[in-house]
């Protein structure tokens, strides 16, 4: 089997001087390895081959052959970890929580000693003695334990 921890250590390695960050590492039965990295500027295919070449270099595949995949989180993904959040301040996400309300709003930020961040939500409010109501921000502040998942909206405006 696959060293998880040296596998980590490699990785760790190989994005030293980049501003990537590794998102999550599996090694599913019969070690297929899958590495997924972000970036705060983008995921190219010359940092996925070298960090396939350095994985290659540290696990000799004559002694435990191995599937590899190193590629970038997904768009459409969930977040996985804490700096995903950070580099989507700013940005339109969606939010489903563990007790099922689905939430569309503005990340506008993320405290990573609480492990929570806070949304912006457009609400509808009646406020006393209008005929209408008013849609206003609401800020939302949200334990990440709390959420399903919580990821990017693409918007083609």
């Amino acid at each position: 089997m696959i060293d998880k921890q040296l596998l980590e250590q490699t990785v760790t390695k190989a994005l030293e001087n980049t501003d990537c960050f590794i998102v999550e590492i599996k090694i599913a039965p019969g070690n297929i390895i899958t590495v997924d990295i972000d970036s705060d500027t983008g995921v190219d295919i010359d940092t996925c081959a070298a960090i396939t070449r350095d994985i290659e270099a540290t696990f000799d595949r004559d002694v435990e052959d191995y599937e590899l995949e190193v590629g970038s989180a997904g768009i459409t993904s969930p977040f996985k970890v804490i700096r995903q959040y950070e580099k989507n301040v700013g940005n339109e996400v969606e939010v489903l929580t563990r007790d099922g309300r689905k939430l569309h709003g503005t990340l506008s930020a993320v405290d990573p000693e609480a492990q929570s961040f806070t949304l912006t939500v457009k609400e509808k409010v009646k406020e006393p003695g209008a005929k209408r109501p008013v849609i206003r921000d609401t800020d939302h502040n949200i334990a990440i334990a709390d959420t399903k998942y919580v990821k990017y909206i693409i918007n083609f405006k």
